[in-house]
């Protein structure tokens, strides 16, 4: 039934400084732009939604509503994060590309199954670029990786 990710959308501050960030930074191409001018309930508003496009057709997608209150926060990468996948070959130069533009950058973390690097977009949004280990789909395999076995050992640590 489900296909595939269409897009994730998340609020936005200011749709160009967004737009400099995945456009102009990362390389993703802004799809489409919609200016919203009514909701579907009849409540006027003032909204654009942007959309940028990965290699896979899948899109990020961000609404600037300045009308509607939002706190944007700097998020904890456990409370949110985006990932998008990467060659290996890509993290060493966007680490440098992203330091040379002062973007808050981190990495390169090895989590066994993939390597990580890690910006703070414009609006707060920690967004982690993920590249692939020659065994990642073995360790993703819950046939062989124990995951749900993991996750009952871990429901039952907190019900004690």
């Amino acid at each position: 039934m489900l296909k595939k990710l269409h897009h994730n959308a998340y609020r936005c501050r200011d749709s160009e400084a967004t737009r400099r960030f995945y456009e102009d930074f990362l390389g993703m191409r802004l799809a489409d732009t919609l200016e919203i001018k009514e909701t579907q309930t009849g409540r006027k508003t003032e909204t654009l939604h942007t959309f940028y496009e990965l290699d896979d057709g899948s899109y990020l997608a961000f609404f600037e509503a300045p009308d509607m209150p939002f706190e944007f926060k700097a998020q904890h990468d456990y409370d949110l994060h985006i990932a998008l996948e990467v060659d290996e070959a890509a993290l060493q130069p966007m680490m440098a590309k992203g330091r040379s533009l002062g973007i808050e950058t981190r990495g390169i973390s090895d989590h066994g199954f993939i390597h990580s690097i890690y910006f703070r977009d414009p609006n707060g949004y920690v967004i982690e670029l993920t590249a692939k280990v020659p065994d990642q789909e073995q360790a993703m395999d819950p046939a062989t990786n124990g995951a749900r076995a993991k996750l009952d050992r871990w429901q039952a640590a907190k019900a004690r």
